[in-house]
Order: C-alpha cells, then sequence, then structure tokens
C-alpha cells in the first residue's frame, strides 16, 4: 500500500499560485483533506533562536513532528522543519511533508507513529517534478533506542510517575486536559511521547495523538504539546497540565500506583517487561497487579501501594502464574520495602496476609516461609491483623529467626493494657505458642483483662461491703476496711468475699426517702419520730436496709430471674456469647484457660449476679477442668431449671448440682448459689424458713447467708406472714451471733405472731416500745409498722386489759397511734362494730377513757368517736341499740348514762359531745377511705 504523502512550502509562482502552498501532493487526495492539513502543518520558529541563521545555526531549531486526528477518523503525520530564507529571500520558511493514514488503518508493520520519528523517509524538501515518490512503509528512526530511552528515562526519573499518572487519565479518558511538555529540545519532547507509548496498551498508543514542538500551546489539537521555554506559556490555563522539565520538579507524591510501577520499570532499564505485559496480560493500564506482578517477579523493588496490588493480583490468579514467576514473586514480596514497615496507612499487610492464606499448604513450605515470615513480622509490628498458621507453615529456621526477632514485640501486644482484651491479643498468643516464645508468666494479668471484658461490669455495680444493711456487714462497712481475710462473726468466710445481694433497700425512720409502698414521714403519725440515736455512729448511707419489695421488684417475678435488663440468656439485652477466637483459643490453650477460668471464678463469686447475666449460655468450656464452682454455676445455672412450678429452693438445689462441689466441702458455693436464684429480690418468709431448716443452720454460718436470711426477715412485707415465724427461728438458731442491731428487729418480728396467743404474756404496749427504744439502730419502718399494726389489732380485741389501753393513751406515740386509728377504720372493727353490740360498748368504754392524759391520744379517740362509732351505732338496729345499752348498764351506771348523752341529739347532745371530746375541732387532714359523715342536724335523722 502506498502512503498519500503532501508537501508544503513556500514557493514560486506557478498554477496555485506563490507563496506558501502545497508543492507535492500524491494523486487522489481530496481538497477537503489539503484544506484541514493546511490548518496543522504550520510551523513558527522559537523567538529566542536567530532571526537570520546560518546553516549550522539551522540545526538547533525544534522539529515539529506531530500526530493529528483528522475530522474523517483518519490521522496525519507532519515533519515540519525550519529552512531560513525562501526562493525569494524572505527569512521564515520552512517545509512540511506529512503522510496521510486512513481511517482503520496504520503504519506498514503497525509501527507506532513515534516510531518514525526523524526518519530518512522525511524530506525536508519538495521533490522534483512536484510529484512525490510512491512510499510503502516508512523506516523507524533510530535515535529512538532501548537503550537512550532507559537514559533519558533516569535522567527525568523524578518527574516520570506524575508524567505517566496524568498520561492514564488522559488515555482512558477521565482528564481530557492536554499534556505540555516544556522540554529545551524537541528531540526530548520525542523521547517523553517513546516513553509514553511504550507504557500505555498497544491500541491506546497508536490512538495517542501528539506535538514535539508549538510555539502557540494554546492552539494546538493534540493531546501531548510540546513547547519549548520560550513558547507561550499556559500555566494558568485549565485546559492544560503542564510538566516544565526545564525547572526543578514539583516533588509531590504520585498515588498512582500502576505510574510508580511505570516509572521503576523504566529506571530499572526494563522496558520489554511492559511488551510481555501486554502480550501476556492484556491491558496494562487497567489492573496495574498484572504490571506489578511483572515487576516484581524481574525484580524491580516496588512502594507498598503496588505490592499489594501485586499480592491481589497474585491471590486472584495464583493458579495460573508460571511455577518461576510466582516463586520470584513470593521472594520479592518477602523483602520489606524501601522506608515501610506495615504501618498505619498500608494496604500491604492485608494484601500478604491474603496471598499467604491462598498459597500456604499449596506450595512448598520453603517457598511460602519467607512470605510467612514477613506477613507475621508485619502483623506484630505494625498492628495488622495476624493469620492463623500451623506449624508446617515455617520452616525451622524461619521460626527460630521470629522467635528471636519478634519475641519482644509479642510479649508487648499481649501485656498491653490499652489494648483490647480479646481478638487482636488472643492472635498473638498463639503466635507465641507456634515460635515457642514462652508468655506464661504473662497470662494471669493477662486473663485478669479478658475476664473484665467479658463481664464489663464496674466494681461498684456490687462490692464486695455491700452486704445486707441492718447486718454485721452493713456496720463493718461503716465502721471503715477490715483487715484482709477478716471474716464474717461466726462464718469461716471472709467477709472481703461475701458480698450481699443487689436487694432495693429499706428506709429507716427518719429517711427522706420511705420504702417503696410505705407511707412517708411528712404525714402525721405514720412512722416513728427522729433520726438515728445520738452516739450513733453509723452514717445514714450505712443506715439504709433492704425494703420491702415494691412495685420495682414484685414478688410475683419469675423464681431465680433478675427482672429486665438482667442480661441472662433469653432475655431482650441477652448477651452475645463468647467470641469463637477466644473459645478457641481455651480449647487449645490449657494454661490460658486455667488462668482466665480462675479469674472469672474469683468475679462469680463477688458478683455472681453480674457473671452469669453475662456469662450464662455463652458456651465457655467449663468442663473441661475440675474446679472453678463460682463460674460453672454462673455459666451452667442458667440451663439448671430445677423443679417445675417455680420453686425455687428447687432451682437452688439445681444450681448447687452444677458446682460440682458439695456446699459442705465448699461453703461459699452456697452462698453464690443464694444470690443467683434470688438476685434481685429477698427470699419469702417461707422460703427463708425453709432454707434454714433443710440446710441447718451450720451451712448458713459458714457459707455467710446468715444475714441474707435476716435481711429476709427484715424485708418481708406485711402480708408474708411466716416473717415472724422466720425470725423466731434465726433467734432460736444464732442465739449469741445476731449482731445487736438485728436482734431487735428479730424480737419485734417474733413479738408480732406472740400477740393474741398464750405467749403474749402481760405489758404490751411497753414491750413493743421497749425493745424498739432498746435497739442499737433504729427499726427497719416495714418491721415498726408490723409490729404496731399487730398490737393495734390485738388492742383492739375484747377483752382487753385496762391497763394496756392506759399504756397506749399515755405514750402518745405518733405511730403507735396512727397503727390504732388505722385498724380501727379497718374493716374487720366495722364488721364487728355492725353485728356485735357488746363490741360497741366495748368500744365506746376505751374511747371515751383516759381523757386528757396526751393531746395524741386526745386526737384520736375523738376521731374515733366521731367517724367510726357514731356512724356505725346510727346505723345498728333498735334491739341492737337496747343491746348496747343493756351491756355498758352491766359496767356501771355512769357508763351507759354518759353513753346516752353522747348519743343524744339537740343541744343536750352537743354539750355530752364536747364533754366526750365530741365537737372538737379535729385536725385538718384527708378524709380516710371508708368514712362515714354523720347525718346533718347534730344527729337528727
Amino acid at each position: 500500500m502506498s502512503l498519500a504523502q503532501l508537501h508544503y512550502t513556500s514557493a514560486p509562482p506557478g498554477p496555485d499560485g506563490s507563496g506558501f502552498r502545497f508543492t507535492a501532493v500524491s494523486p487522489g487526495v481530496p481538497a477537503t483533506l489539503l484544506r484541514e492539513a493546511e490548518q496543522l502543518i504550520g510551523y513558527e520558529p522559537p523567538r529566542d533562536l536567530p532571526d537570520r541563521p546560518d546553516a549550522e545555526q539551522l540545526k538547533s531549531f525544534p522539529k515539529a513532528f506531530s500526530c493529528t486526528e483528522l475530522s474523517d477518523g483518519g490521522r496525519l503525520l507532519c515533519r515540519s522543519v525550519y529552512t531560513g530564507a525562501d526562493y525569494s529571500g524572505r527569512w521564515g520558511n520552512f517545509h512540511a511533508h506529512a503522510v496521510h493514514l486512513p481511517p482503520g488503518t496504520r503504519l506498514p508493520d503497525g509501527a507506532l507513529p513515534i516510531t518514525v520519528w526523524e526518519s530518512p523517509r522525511w524530506a525536508e524538501a519538495t521533490p522534483p517534478g512536484g510529484r512525490p515518490e510512491p512510499v510503502d512503509r516508512i523506516e523507524p528512526s533510530r535515535l529512538l533506542r532501548r537503550d537512550g530511552l532507559v537514559a533519558f528515562a533516569r535522567s527525568r526519573a523524578d518527574r516520570l510517575a506524575a508524567f505517566f499518572a496524568d498520561l492514564r487519565t488522559l488515555a482512558d479518558g477521565s482528564d481530557v486536559r492536554q499534556l505540555v511538555l516544556v522540554e529545551r529540545d524537541s528531540a526530548d519532547v520525542a523521547q517523553w511521547i517513546a516513553l509514553a507509548c511504550t507504557v500505555l496498551p498497544r491500541e491506546q498508543a497508536h490512538r495517542l495523538t501528539f506535538t514535539t514542538y508549538t510555539r502557540r500551546p494554546q492552539q494546538a489539537r493534540q493531546q501531548i504539546v510540546g513547547a519549548l521555554p520560550s513558547s507561550e506559556p499556559v500555566g494558568h490555563d485549565h485546559r492544560f497540565r503542564v510538566h516544565d522539565c526545564t525547572g526543578r520538579a514539583a516533588g509531590e507524591p504520585v498515588a498512582d500506583a500502576w505510574a510508580e510501577v511505570c516509572a521503576r520499570i523504566w529506571t530499572a532499564g526494563r522496558p520489554e517487561l511492559f511488551r510481555d505485559t501486554a502480550r501476556d496480560l492484556g491491558d496494562t493500564a487497567d489492573d496495574v497487579g498484572r504490571l506489578a506482578v511483572t515487576a516484581l517477579a524481574g525484580g524491580i523493588a516496588l512502594p507498598p501501594a503496588a505490592r499489594a496490588a501485586a499480592a491481589r493480583r497474585a491471590a486472584a490468579r495464583a493458579g495460573d502464574l508460571p511455577e518461576p514467576t510466582l516463586t520470584a514473586l513470593l521472594g520479592e514480596l518477602a523483602r520489606a520495602a524501601d522506608g515501610d514497615d506495615g504501618s498505619a496507612g498500608s494496604e500491604e499487610p492485608a494484601a500478604l496476609a491474603a496471598l499467604l492464606a491462598r498459597l500456604d499448604g499449596h506450595v512448598p513450605t520453603a517457598v511460602s516461609a519467607p512470605l510467612a515470615a514477613r506477613v507475621l513480622t508485619l502483623a506484630v509490628r505494625g498492628r495488622g491483623p495476624v493469620p492463623a498458621l500451623g506449624a508446617g507453615s515455617l520452616t525451622a529456621e524461619v521460626r527460630a529467626a521470629l522467635a528471636r526477632d519478634l519475641a519482644p514485640a509479642l510479649r508487648h501486644g499481649i501485656a498491653d493494657p490499652a489494648g483490647p482484651a480479646t481478638g487482636r491479643p488472643l492472635s498473638l498468643l498463639h503466635l507465641a505458642d507456634l515460635l515457642d516464645v514462652d508468655c506464661t508468666d504473662l497470662l494471669p494479668e493477662f486473663a485478669g483483662r479478658i475476664a473484665r471484658e467479658l463481664v464489663r461490669t464496674e466494681p461498684a455495680h456490687e462490692t464486695p461491703d455491700a452486704v445486707v444493711p441492718g447486718s454485721a456487714g452493713a456496720r463493718s462497712a461503716a465502721a471503715g476496711p477490715e483487715a484482709p481475710g477478716s471474716a464474717v462473726p461466726g462464718s469461716a468466710v471472709p467477709r472481703s468475699e461475701m458480698p450481699g445481694p443487689a436487694w432495693p433497700r429499706l428506709t429507716h425512720p427518719g429517711s427522706d426517702h420511705p420504702a417503696p409502698g410505705q407511707p412517708g414521714t411528712a404525714r402525721a403519725g405514720a412512722s416513728l419520730s427522729g433520726t438515728s440515736r445520738p452516739g450513733s455512729a453509723r452514717p445514714e448511707a450505712a443506715q439504709q436496709g433492704p425494703a420491702r419489695p415494691g412495685a420495682d421488684h414484685p414478688r410475683s417475678a419469675q423464681p431465680g430471674t433478675s427482672g429486665p435488663g438482667s442480661g441472662r440468656p433469653g432475655s431482650a439485652d441477652s448477651p452475645p456469647p463468647c467470641p469463637p477466637a477466644l473459645l478457641d483459643a481455651l480449647r487449645g490453650h490449657p494454661a490460658l484457660r486455667t488462668a482466665l477460668f480462675g479469674a472469672l471464678d474469683a468475679l462469680a463469686k463477688a458478683q455472681p449476679a453480674v457473671v452469669a447475666g453475662r456469662l450464662a449460655g455463652s458456651g465457655l468450656p467449663v468442663a473441661l477442668d475440675p474446679g472453678f464452682p463460682h463460674l460453672r454455676m454462673c455459666v451452667l445455672g442458667g440451663a439448671a431449671g430445677g423443679p417445675a412450678g417455680g420453686d425455687r429452693r428447687g432451682r437452688l438445689r439445681a444450681v448447687l448440682h452444677t458446682a460440682g462441689v458439695s456446699p459442705h466441702a465448699d461453703p461459699a458455693v452456697l452462698h453464690t448459689a443464694f444470690r443467683l436464684v434470688w438476685p434481685d429480690e429477698p427470699p419469702t418468709g417461707e422460703e427463708a424458713s425453709l432454707l434454714l431448716n433443710e440446710l441447718g443452720s451450720d451451712a448458713h454460718r459458714l457459707a455467710g447467708t446468715r444475714d441474707l436470711l435476716v435481711a429476709a426477715a427484715l424485708a418481708a412485707p406485711a402480708e408474708d406472714t411466716a416473717a415472724p415465724l422466720l425470725a423466731a427461728d434465726l433467734l432460736r438458731c444464732f442465739t449469741t451471733e445476731l449482731d445487736p442491731a438485728d436482734r431487735a428487729p428479730l424480737l419485734l418480728l417474733e413479738y408480732a405472731a406472740l400477740l393474741g396467743t398464750d405467749g403474749e404474756g402481760e405489758n404490751w404496749v411497753e414491750r413493743v416500745r421497749a425493745l424498739r427504744d432498746g435497739a442499737v439502730e433504729p427499726v427497719p419502718e416495714q418491721v415498726t409498722r408490723r409490729v404496731y399494726d399487730a398490737l393495734a389489732r390485738r388492742l383492739l380485741a375484747v377483752p382487753v386489759p385496762e391497763s394496756e389501753l392506759y399504756a397506749l393513751a399515755r405514750s402518745g406515740d405518733t405511730a403507735l397511734l396512727a397503727a390504732y386509728e388505722r385498724a380501727a377504720r379497718g374493716p374487720a372493727v366495722a364488721e364487728r362494730l355492725r353485728t356485735a353490740p357488746s363490741y360497741v360498748a366495748a368500744r365506746f368504754c376505751d374511747w371515751s377513757a383516759y381523757q386528757g392524759t396526751h393531746p395524741g391520744w386526745e386526737t384520736t379517740r375523738t376521731a374515733l368517736l366521731a367517724k367510726v362509732l357514731r356512724p356505725a351505732v346510727r346505723a345498728l338496729p333498735a334491739e341492737d341499740r337496747t343491746a348496747v345499752e343493756e351491756a355498758l348498764r352491766r359496767t356501771g351506771r355512769g357508763r351507759l348514762d354518759a353513753y346516752r348523752a353522747w348519743n343524744r341529739p339537740g343541744a343536750l347532745g352537743r354539750l355530752a359531745g364536747r364533754l366526750t371530746g365530741r365537737g372538737r375541732r379535729e385536725d385538718e387532714r384527708a378524709s380516710w377511705p371508708g368514712d362515714v359523715q354523720p347525718p346533718a342536724g347534730g344527729g337528727d335523722r
């Protein structure tokens, strides 16, 4: 195929005119092509060169060699040179010799356009006769040879990566700005273009347009534009990216890994790698990994980003790589990159680890062991992920070298308190075992960190001294820290190891916060007055005791659970199981397992409910080792459902069974099991009594659960009828061991059950008040209320010794009088007043007696006469009213007269009311539930 040629210069007058014109054109070239080409082949000499150069100076003028895309899709290759003076002697003439490549055609033999730079085929004058000689091929220039390009690339080493990065975006169309190369010689621009065409895929290199020189870069149409320092500047034009090779390099790092690899290959003098890669693997610009694999296998050092790309490529195509290439690649990747230690921001550690995981076991150990050593070194020193390797992944020599080099970093990573307890440290421990690095001395502290992370609790949640208020443990906390190893009185278990349960606390009389469901102290007569007695050194916080379970902790809750938010298996916020990596480490590392189970067992002993909430159902392999009973109960206790029907005592036995040790051999397990079954509320009085009688006092004494039973008695609500019997059992079983502050409340509870029986004795009021006032500390409010209610019910029974009623009237005890009035207004008294006339007579005698004894009694009795007795009497039928008067007649004439005067309507009735207290101005208070107002009109019906 003959190539169409064009010659253009300043010529004498002829058929086509004079001046600059086409002087020789191949046959068949259309006029449209000539008009378009005329706009592309002009030449302006540089301003800084001589205006009238001699023959030698003409050689220094730049040569404009261009490849331009035409409107029809073809290419125009043109070489324009300055020739000095034209035929008329005018200076400024040039000669352009161009070759037209129609659309879809290339140079013969598929030569790239840049390869014909300064080819002998280019003419500097119009051929004789005005007809170009036919040309079927253009020989390549000898100027763009391999060695010359390598030398040029090394001379521009600091600029290569930046140029290649811009070239890539230009070639793939992601950035269409033109590249302007400023050099002092157009031949250097040609070499830049040759470098570009070498690194680009062949097809993109053929499509690349360029010119080696122009004085006006703004008017150039090519993708790469060559210019001289004297050319018009374009530095501030957004259409161009300028690479000025005549000044200092910018020195900014290049983020394009492909560009870095291309620069390294050229400076290494290995341009044939581009050809091999393009032939074997295809488009080098679209995947840096392919080119990086070739470069590394060729022994060329690459930056970390390129090494990471090569590792990813090799991992994805390991089966396609020839064995020599893969071996050479692994050897290069096993060597550290210059200036890189695998620290933060590098992708290399993860890529190398993925490659190692892909190859481990599939290539000989001698081949993969250096890479494994590199991966492990990066992971340990650079804090990257540690791969899971087996003993067969390393040779003996590599293992010994790693153990020597990495031992300090391994030990530091395992013991580092600033890092996580699980995850990376576990991997480092596995690696230490693999390398035979001894870390036994680090395991106790390491296991403690893991235990705290698994439980994730603060010591304040359930402190070792958070025992039941009102018991010996709470007073020891108020008195100050105990000496190490000190024990609860009568207990073989140290107090520091016997923390109490997280039950709600009691409110003692005088507190600003009454117990749940109890009336506050602001209400008159609702509680005992005053705070702790003078001489008591117990802080107010220490005077708080276990409260009666209120709405927040109903006794109807599911037995053995800790309520919402407990974190127990099956709840909405059930904790996640232990990390699989930890479970694997525990199964494969007996020393770690023993240390961790020991730490968790200590936490389980101190905070069983918390540990059970986190670890129940976690899958911890507690069955692998004997011992650790407290941990066993917390982990396995959730599966020990116990008997059906919510029998918490049965659940206690089931939990104790999971401990693997008898509470008689290790009493502390009873304490832990107790707090697992009753974590948020104390047992009922019946449950506590059965536990005491079933296990015996010695078991509770040694286990330290005696105070928990005491707390159950003191915190029992009024409806728990077994609490007084529990108090009696505690007094009987621990006669000399009970704390003085516990003894008085228990005696009051016991006495509350005796009232109304043969064992009540005499002087009930004084006895109750003496026990209360003789207590070392304020008696819990619910205990006082229970015994006062029992005493009030007894004082409202028949018969009642007058001495007891007089003791009540004289006492002026606000809380006791309030309990008496509350009981008198109750349904039991109302029923008896409605059905028993003799009871009505007895109540009139009581409530009209001892006038003026004490203001409190006056207020109480007059209120009962007016608000309780009068409505009841007026509602009686006639025969019952007669029976009331008959009963009063038998007690004496004076009482009958007083009753008739009190019950008589009209003025005399009002006067009698004043004499008996009726009509006194009562305290302004809210009406009581069930109050019956007397008829209006002073008793008139």
